[in-house]
């Protein structure tokens, strides 16, 4: 593809972008997703009256919100109490999914520029990774860290292919999202039963783990100092 054409296609894809962009906050905004999402407490209720336009505002509202700052983990979390776990599961998939294409897409074609120095450090060492192995790095790092802005923004601005961006975060999605979607409602079950001695010795253990940490880092420091 000589420059040209590539300039007419990169054109083209960012007119693409805003407009995908503009249509979500639009059928958002048509659905009252905000308005529905800004008292938590009615969240559920609303959503299970909603029958079948629950599911759609539920993943609107992901895709629309968490690319733009919203934790991705409110939703995940929120939807096997909502639902039961197949539906949650898939609910959260394609949320997810929705949610990292419009934060790459919003990045790789309209404010590339904009928010190229926005990209924590953390994620820069992984340039050569992605140079080398571009598939299993967005693998890991979505398995690992799964979908902070961030993430999307370093996806966006790096040279990774949109549909290689694609495949291996919708891999690396899979297993915590089935995870959180099938243990959720057993595991805030199991949170909302346990007796106050539990969150006694749970805050006990941080706490110990938090000082020990501390104090580990002050010796290194003293050491390297030395």
């Amino acid at each position: 593809m000589d420059d040209p054409e590539k300039q007419r296609f990169v054109r083209k894809a960012r007119i693409a972008a805003v407009v995908a962009v503009v249509v979500v906050l639009l059928v958002a905004q048509r659905l009252g997703v905000f308005h529905l999402f800004a008292e938590p407490a009615r969240v559920a209720q609303s959503l299970v009256q909603l029958g079948p336009w629950g599911y759609v505002a539920f993943v609107v509202a992901y895709a629309a919100l968490q690319p733009f700052g919203v934790p991705g983990t409110a939703f995940i979390m929120a939807a096997p109490l909502i639902w039961p776990w197949p539906i949650a599961f898939g609910l959260s998939m394609t949320g997810t999914m929705a949610a990292s294409v419009v934060g790459f897409s919003f990045t790789r074609f309209v404010a590339r520029d904009w928010v190229a120095g926005m990209v924590p450090a953390r994620y820069r060492k992984y340039d050569d990774a992605l140079a080398r192995r571009a598939f299993l790095t967005v693998f890991l790092l979505r398995l690992v860290f799964w979908m902070p802005p961030p993430l999307h923004m370093f996806f966006g601005v790096s040279k990774v292919r949109f549909w290689t961006h694609f495949w291996g975060s919708l891999a690396g999605y899979v297993l915590p999202l089935f995870l959180v979607s099938f243990f959720g409602q057993r595991l805030f079950d199991a949170v909302r039963r346990a007796p106050l001695s539990v969150w006694f010795g749970t805050g006990a253990l941080v706490a110990v783990t938090a000082v020990v940490l501390v104090l580990r880092e002050r010796r290194a420091a003293r050491g390297r100092i030395a």
